[in-house]
């Protein structure tokens, strides 16, 4: 690994990573530039992440490309009905000896791809919470700790909902962010179709190592940040529970329940990472504002009246952001 002789010379080098991370994985995924900004920030920050999409967008693929051109071990759930906790967690077995051995299971990877999580029951659902929270695993009275740096990466169906189990509040509050991946635009699409069917195919290279990942999520967290900045983001946070003295009407007209201080927390972390990533050494308050749709789009509860009048989870943070400007 690289030695930086400050945490300056690193946060450049940091900036210079990322556009390289950025252009390695546009060989492979045609746009959704937001997308795996996303997904970086959500990396350098240490959280988890929530894709959701329409199937054919390439949330598969997004992910295991990002794995591969950081080095990581990847492995793919696929969530079904049937699928059981061990499945996830790993079992144990009697071996040769008649010893009772414990055989990992798949969340023993740096990235965990969780396809179409809201597919499975609920036990099954919640084997990833202790994983996702403390980075260990339990069976059986022992505790396993997962490798670092560990990513759990769901993806999630907006429109099937026959079959379904939606995720609890309490597992959706453990993902840092919540991320739309969004249809291609005709151009975009017109270069898909020209990339992936003239039997071609890209090498990706190799941009940054564990040990590189975990040092930058570190130096993410030592980018200092204004009082003002964490007054904002908190108050951005406050601003989506109803029934408070500052409450905004738009919330306490078209909000049942609201973020909790982990939003708080994840704002002012995205932020850091978002400044870094674009060459900033502290984060503004439009760092803030770059994140916050995606820290609060799953955190935020509306009422029925906000349903019946189409009103989204994102228009009201839009309308949250300008109230709290």
């Amino acid at each position: 690994m690289k030695q930086y002789k400050n945490e300056v010379e690193a946060a450049d080098d940091f900036g210079k990573r990322i556009a390289n991370l950025k252009q390695e994985v546009s060989k492979v995924i045609v746009g959704q530039e937001d997308v795996v900004d996303a997904v970086l920030t959500s990396i350098f920050s240490n959280g988890h992440c929530l894709l959701v999409g329409v199937p054919g967008l390439a949330k598969t693929l997004l992910v295991n490309s990002i794995s591969e051109v950081l080095g990581l071990n990847f492995s793919r759930i696929q969530f079904t009905p049937d699928l059981m906790p061990s499945d996830i967690v790993g079992s144990e077995i009697l071996d040769d000896q008649r010893n009772f051995k414990f055989i990992k299971g798949p969340v023993f990877s740096n990235i965990v791809l969780a396809d179409e999580i809201n597919r499975t029951p609920p036990k099954t659902q919640s084997a990833l919470l202790e994983a996702m929270q403390e980075r260990v695993v339990t069976t059986a009275g022992k505790r396993y700790p997962l490798s670092a740096p560990f990513f759990v990466l769901a993806t999630q169906n907006p429109i099937e909902q026959e079959g379904t189990y939606p995720l609890p509040e309490a597992q959706l509050d453990r993902f840092m962010f919540n991320i739309w991946v969004d249809y291609p635009t005709f151009e975009e699409e017109v270069n898909i179709v020209k990339a992936t069917t003239d039997g071609s195919k890209v090498e990706l290279q190799n941009i940054m190592s564990a040990e590189e990942i975990l040092f930058f999520q570190q130096l993410v967290r030592k980018v200092p940040v204004p009082d003002g900045v964490i007054e904002y983001a908190v108050r951005l946070a406050n601003a989506t529970r109803p029934g408070k003295d500052y409450s905004p009407a738009i919330t306490n007209e078209f909000i049942n329940w609201g973020a909790g201080p982990r939003a708080s927390q994840y704002l002012v972390v995205g932020a850091k990472c978002h400044a870094l990533m674009n060459g900033k050494y502290s984060p503004d308050r439009e760092d803030v504002r770059a994140v916050a749709t995606n820290v609060l789009r799953h955190r935020i509860v509306r009422n029925y009246k906000a349903e019946a009048e189409g009103v989204s989870a994102e228009k009201l943070i839009s309308e949250l952001m300008k109230a709290t400007a």
